[in-house]
């Protein structure tokens, strides 16, 4: 198949999801909405920076300026989130005549974009008689979508044209219904799963950035993510659980030098107990959930991440917040813990009762290595994802 792809191209959620079809020998074009790397064997690549993207690096960048004030950085974020829920849809028709130019010169047989907020919102200007997929990620319904009036509409206008739907969780299938669509929908993980075979423990482990003591470690990799998780909460919780656990732990890539999470560290006195690590390869992050027991993401709005998947593939306990996509894949005290990710000592009682309960651990590891066999094998949900193509192309 000829396939045009919508997507952040610095993603490696997106990079994953293409793997599968350069690999596979289809001719793959991408339309990436962020200044990225080029990915090779791609047939074509273009870059069309709606909501203002092209002020964004390559790879994740930092808000400019030495020794912020303290809450700067947050309001700062926060400030930025509400220009792109009120000014990024304003950027759109001024790239929506090139892309649809763009897509009748390639001719695909199926346009995918990877995501709703900007992503699926360029590419529903794809003419009519293209088949195109759109998939939702994270928080593109539950948060992204109410950010404003012209986020709403617009998220209603891409549902509205897709004649496919894809998402991570159940929940986001039923509610892209809610929001207007109507079709064929199938659900797999956004980077199209886990490589089982990458990530087996014949591998070498790749080399951390500092070694870790063998004391009880617990990882939350997820970074900041202003409105979608809450890690002010998560490092109040840390001193409650160094009450129990006092020789724990507590690792945090890719947060190397952001000024909040510096902040919280030194407020709450706990730098002796916390890694403050950079941005990791995917080989890393495995070795790290490998070493670790207790895997943190304090989520109040997400869908299924992909670090989620690769933790529990790894043997890592999960410890998420009690929200309904998390619900899809934990079952409290079996495989995991689901905790008010607003209520540091709620997190911090469920980290504690994970450390120290190492049966509930070992059941849960095998548990949840089943589970990702079953649900999130990679190979497995990309032959579901040929087999959607080929019924949104076969759809009149």
């Amino acid at each position: 198949m000829r396939l045009l792809f919508v997507a952040d191209g610095r993603s490696p959620t997106a990079i994953n999801w293409l793997r599968h079809w350069l690999e596979s020998g289809h001719q793959v074009h991408l339309v990436s909405t962020f200044p990225c790397d080029l990915l090779p064997g791609l047939a074509s690549f273009h870059f069309l920076p709606v909501a203002f993207n092209r002020m964004a690096g390559g790879s994740r960048t930092k808000i400019a300026g030495s020794a912020p004030r303290p809450g700067l950085v947050g309001r700062t974020r926060g400030l930025l989130r509400l220009m792109r829920y009120w000014l990024g849809p304003l950027s759109l028709p001024r790239y929506r005549g090139q892309f649809r130019r763009l897509a009748a010169e390639i001719a695909p047989d199926l346009v995918h974009a990877l995501r709703l907020p900007f992503e699926g919102m360029l590419a529903c200007a794809v003419p009519e008689d293209i088949p195109l997929v759109v998939s939702i990620w994270g928080n593109d319904l539950t948060l992204h979508a109410r950010g404003s009036f012209l986020m709403a509409t617009l998220t209603r206008r891409a549902l509205r044209r897709a004649n496919g739907l894809m998402a991570d969780t159940a929940r986001d299938l039923r509610l892209g219904r809610d929001w207007g669509f109507s079709g064929p929908t199938l659900l797999v993980p956004g980077a199209g799963g886990i490589r089982l075979e990458e990530m087996g423990p014949g591998h070498q482990p790749a080399p951390l950035p500092e070694q870790l003591p063998d004391t009880p470690i617990v990882v939350n990799p997820r970074g900041q993510r202003p409105g979608s998780l809450r890690q002010d909460v998560f490092f109040q919780a840390i001193p409650r659980v160094l009450e129990k656990v006092p020789q724990a732990v507590f690792v945090c890539p890719p947060l190397k030098g952001d000024t909040e999470a510096e902040k919280w560290v030194d407020a709450l006195g706990i730098r002796a107990n916390v890694r403050l690590w950079p941005m990791l390869s995917q080989p890393q992050l495995w070795a790290l959930y490998r070493k670790a027991q207790v895997y943190v993401s304090p989520s109040v709005h997400d869908g299924t991440p992909n670090s989620l998947l690769e933790a529990m593939a790894c043997g890592c306990f999960p410890v998420v917040g009690n929200i309904e996509s998390m619900q899809e894949w934990i079952t409290p005290g079996v495989n995991g813990l689901l905790v008010d990710a607003a209520e540091a000592h709620a997190l911090a009682e469920a980290i504690v009762a994970a450390l120290e309960n190492d049966d509930l651990r070992r059941k849960a590891a095998g548990h949840n290595a089943e589970l990702i066999a079953e649900r999130a094998d990679y190979a497995r949900c990309m032959a579901k994802a040929e087999e959607f193509y080929m019924r949104v192309k076969r759809k009149p």
